[in-house]
Parts: C-alpha cells; structure tokens; sequence
C-alpha cells in the first residue's frame, strides 16, 4: 500500500475523474469541439437535432439518419395528460427551471420501465424528453401569465417551435437561427457540475430521470446555469450604456461579482461569446432594441483594458451574451436558465450513457477536519 496522500483540490479542481469522447474543452487557447468538430464550425453551420445526434451516437448523421432522428423527437414533442395537469396546479410565481424539474420527477412515476438504463433504454427515454423539454418550459411559461399552453408543431424545427409555442406565432428565420445556434453553443461543455452531479446520480444505478433531476437542480445554481439570468439582471440594473463605467466602478470598490464575466477553464475568450455577441447585434436590430446590447458591449469593452480584468483574465462566458440573445426573443430572465437546460439534456445524456458503458459508483475521499477520538458523556454528567 503506497504511502502518498491523496491530492486534495477545492472544488475538484484540476482533478481528472475519468475519460471522455464528447467534448474538448481547451482554455488556455480558448478552443471548444464536440466529438472533434469545432464549436465554431457547428455554431453558424448545424442545427441542435444534429449535434444531438452527434453528442449521443458518435458521429454527424447522414441526411437520413437526420430525417429520421427530427421526425422522432417531432413526434414526440406532445405532453401526456399527467404533465399538463401537474402545470396548471403549480404556483404561478415558481422558477420556470423548478417547473421543468418538477415535472421530469413526475414522469419517471409513470415509467413503467424507469429503471432500464440499457443503452437502447436511455436513448429512447432521451429522445422523448429532449423533445418534450421545451413544451414543458413553454407550457409553464403561458400557464404562470394566465395564457392557454401552445401545443407544439410538427412542421418547425427544435428551435423555431420552442419559440411557436412561447409566444403563438412562427418566429422569423432569424430568431430561430439566433435560439438554434444558442441551443448548439450550450448543448455539451465536458465536466461542468451540472454534467458531474447527474453522472454522480446514474453511477448509483439509479434511473435516468433522477440523473435529470439531479442535473437540473445544479444547473438552477447561479454560479452555473442561472447565470444568464443574473447577466440580464445586471444589465437591466445598470440601465443604459452610460451608466457602465460608475457601474462596474462600484462593483469592484464593493467587490460584487460581474455575472457572466470569467470561467474556471477558460483563460481567454469563450469561444462560444462571440457567436452570441453577434446574434445579439442583430436581434439589437430586428427588434429596434439595442440598448441591452450596446450595455454588454459596453462592459466588453471596458473589460478588455481594465487592469483588474486582465490580471485575472476574466472575459465574457456563454451567459454574458446569451443574456441579451434570450432577452431579445422574448423570454424573460427567470425563464433563461430553463432555456438552458432544453439545450443541456444533449450533453447530460452523452455523458449518462458514457457513465453507463463502464460504470463504477462515484464516490471521492475527503480529508476529516474535526476533533481526535475523545470519550462520550452521558447528558446528566455534562456540566
């Protein structure tokens, strides 16, 4: 038995848990790739049915396999009669995340088959659920603002229906491709806690659902998924372009935290910020709305020459921009991190099913911390 102490690392820090063929994340060069396809190549060029696709069965689909796979999660999209009953009896002043959460626990209830987690299994149960994510995040989005659900359409794609069944009407072909190329940017992002927690839960042999639930929960953190949320707030505080400088000036005299500004991987730029930054220039136009915009773009700015910035090598991350790209499509701030998740799931199912392939209940050492070994005293002796 060796004699070397284990590492420890806060936060997991630096540590390696295990091997992964879905993605690459390489921070220092600020490079991102799903199954060895750059993220800059899928950004603008694929739609989020085909990086599923990718993420879960290994490889690009041929224009068959495409059909094939869309026509499935289309057919799908519809919810049973249990999810929409659980929507309308829910608080209409929830987090449209805790909604989602809420209803993904139900259905596991009316699996008769939840606990198979063969891989044919999962893929199955995955490919209902990505497509029935959106039209419970839209559902209860309609239900809390007192507006009947908008069943979902077989004729639009992943993204362009989410968007129908938001606001009951067929977004323009630019909105679509602005939410598809969000979808894309944040489907996968290698060990993220979101990703961890659910291969955490599935490693128990647990069930697929419960690795969901578990996801979604991490993903609802602010330091994690409701960070787009806490950006469009911040934006929305600071008000005006204007008003950027006194604003970041006082967040650093105050030490508050910027959202959406620095990753623990990335020691430059996201690479997925400039895609985002872009949709949100042209949404800025096409809604005659670019005060949001210009506010981000003012802090980018501001950030790229300031001292304490780039000592600490903080840039903008996938929240920053995407705040203003989700703003300016309609959904309101507490509905982003639930826009997150329906792009997410992507990602958590490749990583459950590598979990799966060869699995081993994961379960880390901490150092203990507390008093040494001293007696016990019965209550009535303790002065």
């Amino acid at each position: 038995m060796s004699d070397q102490k284990p590492v420890q690392a806060k936060g997991l820090e630096g540590v390696v848990v295990g091997t992964s063929a879905l993605s690459l994340v390489e921070g220092d060069i600020g490079r991102l790739s799903y199954r060895g396809y750059n993220i800059d190549d899928l950004a603008e060029n694929s739609s989020f049915e085909e990086v599923t696709y990718l993420l879960w069965y290994g490889e690009l689909p041929t224009a068959a396999q495409l059909a094939d796979f869309s026509g499935r999660l289309k057919a799908q999209r519809g919810l049973p009669d249990l999810a929409g009953k659980i929507l309308r009896t829910l608080p209409p002043t929830g987090a449209p995340i805790d909604a989602l959460r809420t209803v993904v626990s139900a259905l596991a209830l009316a699996d008769t088959d939840v606990d198979n987690t063969s891989r044919a299994a999962v893929l199955e149960k995955a490919t209902r659920l990505a497509a029935q994510f959106p039209t419970i995040v839209a559902a209860y989005d309609r239900i809390r603002h007192g507006k009947e659900p908008v069943a979902p359409r077989e004729d639009l794609g992943h993204a362009a229906n989410f968007l129908y069944m938001l606001a009951g009407t067929a977004p323009r072909e630019e909105l679509a491709h602005a939410f598809n190329t969000y979808l894309v940017l944040a489907a996968e992002h290698s060990l993220n806690a979101s990703t961890f927690a659910a291969m955490v839960t599935i490693s128990t042999v647990s069930d697929y659902y419960s690795a969901l639930v578990t996801a979604i929960g991490t993903l609802r953190g602010v330091s994690h998924g409701s960070a787009n949320q806490k950006a469009m707030e911040m934006l929305m505080e600071i008000g005006a372009p204007d008003k950027v400088e006194s604003f970041i000036d006082n967040a650093l005299a105050t030490k508050r935290r910027l959202m959406g500004m620095g990753h623990r991987i990335y020691k430059t730029r996201d690479p997925r910020a400039k895609h985002l930054a872009h949709h949100a220039s042209s949404l800025a136009k096409l809604v005659d709305d670019s005060r949001w915009f210009d506010i981000a773009s003012r802090i980018d700015v501001l950030s790229a020459s300031h001292p304490y910035f780039a000592e600490r090598k903080l840039y903008p991350n996938v929240e920053f921009y995407s705040a203003p790209v989700l703003y300016g499509l309609g959904l309101a701030p507490d509905l982003m991190p639930a826009a997150f998740a329906v792009s997410r799931i992507a990602g958590w199912t490749g990583h459950i099913l590598e979990q799966l392939s060869d699995n081993r209940i994961i379960r880390p050492s901490v150092d203990y911390s507390g008093p040494a070994m001293r007696p016990y005293t019965p209550a009535k002796d303790r002065g």
